[in-house]
């Protein structure tokens, strides 16, 4: 695990972290996926609800092939930004799909999910800490959306290759840490789940 530049600002950090992400992903997503697909579905297992993925943009890595394994099929649900706010709607592949307000592709119809109707979301990471601080891409979307009611208590775990782990990110007063990651070494909590 590499340390996160000393008094480097998060636009310095997300420059300096997508070259290493895009760097080490082409190595790292095989097994990556592998381990997405030997986790998660336990993790919805216990009790229910639905996984929400996203819509992988180049240089992430790209979880939907987890829609092939029967007992996630029909419990994938997507991001879709509108109205300012991001929302999850259910999605399985071949549904129709429409640019977002950020131009990303996602579901474009049904009612947006309930935090309760979801046990794990993932969101894409360009570097993690030991924390459980997730740096984005600096729209916010994830914290915003889970510093409302009753979406903190949804389990959400960064995705990004091992070599983008640090032992501490720069972070805001709104940052909402993550439980844990996903990477090619497997599912990791950063406490007892």
């Amino acid at each position: 695990m590499e340390s996160a530049p000393a008094q480097a600002d998060k636009a310095q950090l997300r420059r300096l972290f997508r070259a290493r992400r895009r760097r080490l992903l082409p190595a790292a997503e095989a097994p990556l996926q592998a381990w997405g697909r030997q986790a998660l579905p336990s993790l919805l297992a216990a009790g229910g609800g639905a996984l929400g993925i996203y819509w992988p943009l180049d240089g992430e890595a790209d979880l939907r092939g987890l829609a092939e394994l029967p007992q996630l099929r029909r419990r994938l649900v997507l991001p879709r930004v509108s109205d300012g706010r991001l929302h999850y709607h259910r999605w399985q592949p071949g549904d129709p799909l429409q640019a977002d307000a950020t131009g990303i592709p996602a579901p474009s119809g049904g009612e947006p999910l309930a935090p309760e109707q979801l046990a794990v979301l993932l969101a894409p990471a360009l570097a993690f800490d030991r924390r459980g601080y997730r740096l984005g891409y600096g729209g916010g979307w994830f914290d915003r959306l889970r510093s409302q009611p009753g979406w903190g208590r949804v389990t959400a775990l960064a995705v990004l290759p091992a070599g983008c782990l640090v032992p501490q990110l720069p972070a805001d007063p709104w940052d909402v840490p993550f439980a844990g990651w996903l990477d090619e070494g497997g599912l990791h909590w950063l406490q007892a789940v």
